[in-house]
């Protein structure tokens, strides 16, 4: 079995950035988001100087959205708001919290709720036979919380970094949090990546 494999999601600036159209909540002078960010960089910095695989996972839509399925309030709303096109800042990867390019860091692009469905990121998490994911990002009670729960109905053990995630309403960010423990590890950064092997 191979190293756990960081599953990064939607760290991007239309969701992260306090200019962002999706925002979780977070001011730019949030102590909330700071504490995000930090967390969220702690996670990838760890990761890389172990020598972990890391997906960045970004949500994004044609400009014209004709590859959006409404049927849900949460996807109506990103065009309603014209959030996460394809090609637009908003739809690119939070400076601080980008990949770097090296061999082990791969992008996928994703356009439902659930970072697995319609996408590559299942292929290509099992090409490296991880022991477990470690999943973390915004926001916690949607794509985290969907991805996770499809990881594991794939048959990976999981781990939430929970301190590298967040929802615009902290209660909601707990509930999921309790929901997903049920299935999942809930730890923080500094325990992911100590004990995750």
């Amino acid at each position: 079995m191979g190293a756990p494999v960081v599953i990064a999601l939607h760290y991007q600036n239309d969701v992260l950035h306090p200019q962002g159209k999706i925002r979780v909540g977070l001011g730019a002078e949030d102590g909330a988001r700071a504490a995000l960010l930090d967390a969220a960089g702690r996670l990838l910095a760890g990761a890389r100087s172990k020598g972990w695989p890391i997906v960045h996972v970004r949500v994004a839509f044609r400009p014209d959205y004709a590859d959006l399925i409404r049927n849900a309030p949460i996807l109506r709303n990103v065009a309603a708001i014209g959030a996460a096109r394809e090609g637009s800042w908003g739809a690119e990867f939070f400076s601080d919290l980008a990949p770097l390019g090296s061999s082990l860091e791969f992008v996928v692009t994703h356009n439902r709720i659930n970072a697995f469905y319609g996408s590559p990121l299942e292929t290509l998490v099992r090409r490296f036979n991880p022991t477990q994911l470690v999943i973390a990002g915004v926001a916690t009670h949607s794509v985290v919380e969907s991805t996770v729960r499809h990881a594991v109905d794939c048959g990976f053990e999981v781990t939430v970094a929970a301190d590298a995630c967040a929802s615009a309403d902290s209660g909601v960010h707990s509930a999921s949090l309790a929901s997903m423990a049920l299935i999942a590890r809930i730890t923080d950064v500094r325990q992911a990546l100590e004990e995750s092997a």
